[in-house]
């Protein structure tokens, strides 16, 4: 039976029981009887047993036993049903983050819980399906532009080194060049994010130097720094990390490459890295003009780009590879704005 029957089937089957809103109702009138009950019981206690010198008017021992009672039961019944509100909205809060596989228990005494738990179940279940048939999708048909892309882009080398062409020709070969080079890029970024996002947990696990492979991808990326006469400021302790190499090294180029590309001509961007107890932290700032607050929402999902002027030098997906080789990992990222202008990301790392 799949969900959206089970669904019709609790919406047929629970059409007996109570409502919540008759059950509140029985549970508030039973309550303002056992108190008027109470409290004329501790009239007689006071007056026929304690001999209690002094009237106490009935309204006021009538009065402070509905309150006592009150906030206890109260208090109890309020877990009873608001604890089902809680639990949904921890599993919204799942989704709205791009987790569809959580699911909420369907059993329950309460109608309305059971249907809304059910209904909760199947919208994740669909969401889960369509994610499921847009990745497949976006993966296939990437890897179907790889084969003819690499074509283009062989053909337009070799004809690069044509000495028969004229100098507009030869423009136009160095466009095509350009273009194709940015979706051979995009597509395999593609495909790489496609594959992390089915895989779960850390693979090819080595011990390396963490601060030696953010010093590789530092100078990897000099060409581009160098032509903007970027200054870092670099201060990496020795640290051993275990963990995919290959994957972080994902990590270090997206974030150096988007530091020098937001920085102004002749910034600074500023490199730590550093042990404390059990997590590695890494932080890099740029100098460049910061983000706003609709940007840090969105910075890290899928094809988001918050400066349009940088568009033709990136495709919006190298924050998502990063996040989801941190997740992978087991790490974290931040990112924040810097008081004195440009942002700061922070990775956190988890070590033995």
């Amino acid at each position: 039976m799949n969900v959206r029957e089970r669904y019709d089937k609790v919406r047929r089957e629970q059409r007996n029981l109570f409502s919540l809103r008759t059950r509140l109702t029985l549970f508030v009138t039973v309550e303002m009887l056992f108190c008027i009950l109470l409290a004329y019981l501790l009239d007689i206690l006071l007056k026929n047993v304690i001999k209690m010198q002094g009237e106490i008017p009935l309204e006021i021992e009538l009065l402070g036993v509905c309150l006592l009672v009150g906030i206890l039961v109260t208090s109890q019944l309020s877990k009873f049903f608001f604890n089902p509100i809680k639990k949904l909205r921890k599993a919204m809060d799942k989704v709205a983050d791009g987790d569809f596989s959580v699911r909420l228990e369907e059993r329950s005494s309460s109608k309305e819980i059971m249907e809304l738990y059910t209904g909760f179940n199947l919208m994740a279940h669909e969401l889960n399906a369509t994610e499921i048939l847009q990745t497949d999708f976006v993966s296939n048909v990437s890897h179907e532009f790889k084969t003819p892309i690499n074509a283009i882009e062989g053909y337009s080398t070799l004809l690069q080194e044509e000495n028969n062409l004229t100098e507009e020709q030869k423009g136009y070969v160095d466009k095509i060049l350009f273009n194709t080079s940015r979706l051979s890029s995009l597509v395999g970024s593609i495909l790489l994010l496609s594959k992390l996002e089915n895989q779960q947990i850390p693979t090819n696990r080595t011990p390396y130097r963490l601060d030696e492979q953010i010093r590789q991808s530092l100078l990897s990326l000099e060409s581009a720094w160098v032509s903007k006469d970027i200054e870092f400021d670099v201060d990496l302790d020795r640290v051993e990390y275990l963990g995919n190499e290959t994957m972080m090294r994902h990590v270090w180029d997206n974030l150096i490459s988007n530091a020098v590309k937001f920085s102004p001509n002749g910034g600074l961007v500023k490199m730590t890295l550093s042990k404390r107890l059990r997590k590695l932290i890494f932080t890099i700032e740029d100098s460049g003009p910061g983000l706003t607050e609709e940007a840090q929402k969105h910075i890290f999902d899928k094809f988001y780009q918050a400066d349009g002027s940088h568009k033709q030098e990136g495709n919006g997906l190298g924050l998502s590879l990063v996040k989801r080789v941190l997740a992978i990992e087991n790490g974290e990222i931040y990112v924040e704005n810097r008081p004195c202008g440009g942002c700061c990301f922070t990775v956190t790392l988890r070590t033995k």
